[in-house]
């Protein structure tokens, strides 16, 4: 325990151990990280734009490969192999800088805390702590830590590998998934180097805190890629912690994006066992009922030291008698036990697929019936309510229809009667006009009169000043100085 604090503490100091390269468009795959692969061949049919590759590295080595949607703030799905879990489990959580920022020159995976203002537009196109701080769900793994050893477990935190979950729903998912890989995968893969795990989740449009993605389903595919290779696939419900439902890979495939192929030749889903499968899908069975699953083949039993008799070769002997008759009835209790065995799954399972088309059609007709109900009383409501809206709208119509005829034939009237009453109003004014010019007809008389009087008087007195006038003058002219003198 303390060796792996150390060993933490030391990773925090230097975050340059931890990288996460984003995968270049001119590299093939995931580069460096194709090893977590069959045959190097990553999944196709995931091309949308917002897809970004990232090899995901710890001490300079390749640790699990994972596909991030840009869009959702979510991996799409992360591909990784077994390794010996660790004993202890430590959370030292990083982002991926050049996701946000493309041009940044660093290279690798950071705390949040330590890039600063060092990285433009930090949590554009990835998620941050701060976008799960009091939102009531936990930063789930896609790749579980549970699964890694003490150098991968420590590339699993990254924000990159990591899903909102609610914090049953991410314990059940590592406790399922790790039971899954260490009880059932790993037994029967005959070569465990080539068991290729791909843990994914589909996201949904609901959104934490408007950005990050909630998952509508976790999904885990797994390829056997060795002599008498199988592949199989589960899936989680988000809404149940307790689902855990098994399919082939061709069945999840199809819950996927359209045209999307996980396995490199489908890790010969054609070919394998039906019996390998039957009994990998019974010991998933038994994890899903909460049994614990018995592990044949156990070395420990195999070393385990025989009893000793006094007589080896006498009880040697009667064991080999009691074997040859014995191995008869043994064989056929055996035979009669498969039998019954395979009889009492043929019907359930009969009975199985019974119940379930008796009541996936009843489901279908219930579905069915409640939305053409939904779409009837939908559109009798709108008609029920648009009726008062119409009958309104024609009375309103109606009433200004007439309030312009009475405008119409007020106006008409109007006209008709105000010819003669114009008339009638001019010939009325005639006396007044005429009665009131009479003074101011005298008054110009008046004023004529007195203007011609006053006209004569002014000029009588300008002839008689001019006679005066030339009287003194001439008399001035003729008479002598002297004598006027005198």
């Amino acid at each position: 325990m303390k060796t792996s604090i150390v060993f933490l503490l030391c990773i925090s100091l230097f975050p340059g151990f931890s990288q996460g390269r984003v995968v270049r468009e001119d590299e093939t795959g995931f580069a460096e990280c194709n090893v977590f692969f069959p045959g190097q061949v990553p999944p196709e049919g995931f091309t949308e734009p917002f897809h970004v590759k990232i090899c995901q590295q710890y001490n300079k080595e390749p640790r699990f490969a994972t596909l991030y949607s840009t869009k959702d703030k979510i991996p799409l799905y992360s591909a990784f192999k077994f390794t010996k879990p660790a004993q202890s489990e430590e959370e030292n959580w990083l982002v991926e800088p050049q996701i946000d920022d493309p041009e940044n020159d660093l290279h690798e995976m950071m705390h949040e805390a330590d890039i600063g203002n060092t990285v433009a537009n930090l949590g554009a196109n990835q998620a941050l702590t701060s976008d799960y701080v009091g939102s009531g769900y936990e930063r789930g793994l896609l790749n579980p830590s549970v699964l890694n050893t003490e150098d991968f477990q420590v590339a699993t935190y990254t924000l990159t590998n990591a899903v909102p979950l609610s914090p049953a729903l991410s314990k059940s998912w590592h406790r399922d998934i790790g039971k899954v890989v260490e009880q059932v995968l790993i037994p029967h893969c005959s070569q465990t180097d080539h068991l290729y795990l791909l843990a994914g989740a589909i996201p949904s449009s609901v959104q934490v805190k408007g950005k990050v993605s909630v998952p509508e389903s976790l999904w885990l595919a797994a390829c056997c890629d060795a002599p008498e290779g199988w592949s199989l696939g589960l899936v989680k419900k988000i809404d149940d912690e307790n689902s855990l439902a098994d399919l082939t890979v061709g069945e999840l495939e199809k819950q996927l994006l359209p045209g999307v192929h996980l396995f490199k030749g489908s890790c010969g889903e054609d070919e394998q066992s039906q019996e390998k499968r039957e009994a990998i899908l019974q010991a998933v069975s038994q994890i899903r009922s909460g049994e614990q699953v018995g592990k044949s083949n156990n070395p420990e039993t195999k070393d385990q030291p025989v009893e000793k008799h006094n007589n080896p070769e006498t009880n040697g002997w009667v064991r080999r008698v009691a074997g040859i008759i014995a191995t008869p009835f043994v064989k056929l209790v055996e035979l009669l036990i498969y039998i019954f065995v395979e009889l009492v799954k043929f019907v359930f399972y009969f009975l199985w697929l019974v119940v379930k088309r008796v009541v996936g059609t009843i489901l279908d007709g219930v579905y069915s019936l409640w939305n053409g109900m939904v779409s009837y009383l939908k559109a009798i409501s709108m008609v029920l309510i648009r009726i008062p809206y119409d009958v309104g709208r024609v009375i309103i119509n109606i009433f200004l229809g007439f309030l312009q005829i009475v405008q119409d034939v007020m106006s008409l009237i109007y006209r008709i009667l105000s010819i003669p009453m114009g008339f009638v109003l001019h010939l009325a004014a005639f006396p007044y006009h005429t009665v009131c010019a009479i003074p101011s007809v005298l008054k110009d008389v008046a004023t004529g009169i007195g203007g011609t009087f006053l006209l004569v008087i002014d000029a009588t007195a300008s002839v008689l000043h001019g006679f005066y006038y030339l009287a003194c003058h001439i008399i001035k002219r003729f008479v002598p100085k002297n004598f006027s003198d005198d």
